[in-house]
């Protein structure tokens, strides 16, 4: 882990970047071990974290040294301290663009005018995608969670019982399990519940809010998550209610059926995992996330599921089968016909692909993967079947 400044610093000076500024707490806290709010100014050969408050909680946070933190409130004062390296000349900044509101922005350049402010995400988020060991082993605890979910489903799926209640076990078991309570996604003004649940009709209601099988919410201020509909015999049930433990994150998603499943959903749940199963065994350091996309689609074609396979229904399909995950629920590479960023060896990317027919029929499987050059390995860890209670 304190590595990953240098990487870091190096980058920086191949890009001619004179400084980073990290203000994004998942940035802060992959590069110096706390979410206390801070700042992190990094050159090419140095850095200080300024730490805005909870200054005693950060130092015994940090896996950086001591001497590196400054307790510090002031965005000017932080910038005069770049400032100060750069000899007082406007210099090329790196900060993270994609995050920052239009007025922290302009209070950049008001302190630093003159200065060439580019975007820096793209180069955390490209170092981020390769997962050290005890970042795996962290993203294996939040699958640990994640399974109690999936058991607390088992243990709570009645007929009569809301999606709402049910969605209430799973959350109450993946926090006993050590869900810290919250997801991050990098998105302004994201929202949706505590995760996609649905069932029966629900499932072909799907929201603009998260692209994928969404439930309806409870209101249409959040439209998106469980509902107080009573879930009957006979329905499909969807659960994607994803975790975090340690600050990682695990997204798993189950087909659950209240009753016996008729034989037009076990052969749609069959073939998706069929496709499921081709990507786990295919895909490989170096493809790009449309390669994969492309392999999944010819899978699917193959199967002559090509109608069903990602569709929303009346003429709707998405064309993002998946996406990195760690430190954010969602992070690159994304695994789409859009991506041709590179998947590199250690990353772990979920897969997470559904069918829906035209009949009616919804079925949805989500895995983690993580991606080696001498195979992958599946990190999530409840059965991956067709569960009929």
């Amino acid at each position: 882990m304190k590595e990953r400044i240098k990487v870091l610093q190096k980058r920086l000076f191949a890009d001619g970047i004179d400084a980073a500024l990290l203000v994004y707490s998942r940035d802060v806290l992959y590069y110096t071990g706390t979410a206390q709010p801070s700042c992190l100014l990094v050159t090419p050969d140095d850095y200080t974290l300024y730490v805005r408050s909870g200054f005693e909680f950060a130092v015994q946070d940090v896996f950086i040294g001591r001497e590196k933190l400054a307790e510090e409130r002031r965005l000017e004062k932080v910038l005069a301290g770049a400032l100060s390296r750069l000899a007082g000349k406007p210099g090329k900044i790196g900060a993270e663009l994609d995050i920052l509101t239009a007025e922290q922005y302009e209070a950049l350049r008001k302190a630093c005018p003159g200065a060439d402010f580019v975007n820096i995400s793209p180069v955390t988020l490209e170092q981020r995608k390769v997962k050290e060991p005890g970042e795996i082993e962290r993203l294996r605890r939040a699958c640990d969670a994640v399974h109690a979910g999936h058991e607390a489903v088992l243990a709570t799926l009645r007929e009569g019982v809301t999606e709402l209640e049910l969605a209430a076990a799973v959350e109450n078991a993946h926090r006993l399990a050590g869900h810290e309570g919250i997801f991050f996604i990098r998105l302004p003004d994201f929202f949706m519940s505590r995760g996609p649940i649905g069932a029966g009709p629900n499932l072909l209601r799907n929201s603009g809010v998260v692209y994928t099988i969404t439930g309806v919410g409870m209101s249409p201020a959040v439209p998106a998550g469980p509902s107080r509909r009573a879930i009957g015999r006979g329905e499909t049930v969807i659960v994607d209610i994803p975790t975090l433990v340690e600050g990682y994150h695990a997204d798993q998603t189950r087909t659950y059926c209240l009753g016996k499943a008729g034989q037009a959903i076990h052969a749609l749940y069959d073939d998706l995992q069929a496709i499921a199963d081709h990507l786990i065994g295919a895909i490989r350091p170096g493809m790009r996330g449309s390669d994969v996309y492309q392999m999944a689609q010819q899978k699917a074609d193959g199967l002559g599921r090509s109608a069903e396979f990602m569709s929303f229904g009346k003429g709707k399909a998405s064309r993002i089968i998946g996406h990195g995950i760690g430190l954010e629920l969602n992070e690159p590479p994304i695994l789409s016909g859009f991506d041709s960023s590179l998947i590199p060896e250690g990353c772990v990317v979920a897969l997470d692909m559904h069918m829906m027919a035209d009949g009616g029929g919804v079925v949805k499987l989500e895995d983690m993967i993580h991606v080696g050059s001498g195979g992958n390995e599946i990190l999530t860890k409840s059965p991956r079947q067709l569960f009929e209670i």
